[in-house]
């Protein structure tokens, strides 16, 4: 990629696709709690606050039930609502909107009306977010069709994700990393989209095929470099829209390598690892030489001390050391004694 091309942080490049929407499309409009606050939510929301003011970006209580509702009303009648969870723990709150009601909204209505709008939640750890603040909770929308999520991972596909989004008749969940605001990426200055369902191949390999979420594309990719040294050419893919999904190119992948490890930024257990384990080991079965590997989170709650988030939360070391094992590779005590990096720098 040429060094030239404008590179830009993740938060600046949610911002701009922002920006652009309002700009295009006056239905568009922007509420929840803290998007008016001088932090606005690390960031994002700080210039359209400015320029479109209260009217457009609404600052509302703590009332995510009835938000959603709102947005569900709204959205019904042509508007494009865009509503921000600071955390995403408190989207539980809006499970019976969501769930009972904007995603089954089109089916009911036999497609002849629709209610989409665009829900932006933040996971992640955080500094000492603990068991309440600091969850991942794609599980939970993946089970119900009729809604579309997405986890991007790099300032180039959150912005495409966004502006695609809030063109669809769907409603869309986009879960953003804090450790991914202060990344930084090329992002093109005018607009465009990123499609859903379509996934991104980020490193090419021929032994084993890496398949991660959000944050864990980076250590997917910081532990494919360190297997590189053992001679081991790893696979990357980044799904960015788990649904839908791309099981076409995951599944190609698969057959190719022989060897896959699934990593997610929630438990393993009854979520997306498990989604992906089980299509790959029923339509690849034929091609695998190990047991599909799932890395996800202890079956825990997570904790606060930074000396326990440290034990609880996966990182390329993990991926490193399962894929050394899956590959009969012994690992390098050069790479596990690497630090781990941390990116996230607040404001909370």
């Amino acid at each position: 990629m040429s060094i030239n091309k404008r590179q830009i942080i993740y938060q600046e490049a949610i911002s701009e696709a922002l920006r652009q929407a309002m700009a295009k499309d006056k239905n568009v409009f922007v509420m929840g709690l803290g998007v008016r606050d001088y932090k606005g939510i690390f960031g994002t929301t700080t210039d359209i606050a400015e320029k479109y003011g209260p009217r457009r970006v609404i600052e509302t209580p703590a009332s995510e039930n009835a938000l959603t509702g709102i947005a569900i009303g709204a959205a019904s009648q042509g508007k494009r609502p865009v509503i921000i969870h600071a955390r995403n723990d408190f989207m539980f709150l809006t499970l019976d909107q969501m769930i009972n009601g904007a995603a089954k909204w089109k089916y009911m209505y036999g497609g002849k009306s629709k209610a989409p709008f665009l829900v932006r939640g933040v996971i992640g750890k955080g500094w000492g977010q603990g068991p309440t603040h600091s969850q991942s909770i794609q599980s939970v929308f993946l089970h119900f069709p009729g809604i579309y999520l997405a986890m991007p991972s790099t300032p180039y596909d959150v912005k495409g994700m966004i502006l695609e989004a809030l063109s669809l008749d769907v409603p869309v969940v986009i879960l953003e990393h804090r450790a991914l605001y202060n990344t930084t990426g090329y992002v093109p200055s005018k607009p465009y989209t990123v499609d859903f369902g379509k996934a991104r191949i980020v490193r090419r390999g021929r032994d084993i095929t890496i398949i991660a979420v959000s944050i864990m594309v980076q250590e997917a990719v910081r532990a494919a470099m360190a297997l590189e040294r053992a001679g081991v050419q790893a696979e990357v893919i980044d799904p960015r829209s788990l649904n839908p999904l791309d099981m076409r190119t995951i599944i190609s992948s698969a057959e190719r390598t022989g060897n896959v490890i699934v990593a997610d930024t929630s438990w393993a257990a009854y979520g997306f690892c498990d989604h992906i384990s089980s299509e790959v080991s029923e339509r690849a079965h034929g091609a695998l030489k190990n047991p599909v590997c799932r890395i996800g989170l202890p079956e825990c709650p997570s904790p606060v001390s930074k000396k326990l988030e440290d034990a609880y939360y996966p990182n390329y070391k993990t991926i490193y050391l399962k894929a050394c094992s899956m590959l009969k590779k012994k690992a390098e005590k050069s790479v596990l004694d690497d630090p781990v990096i941390d990116n996230f720098k607040g404001p909370y």
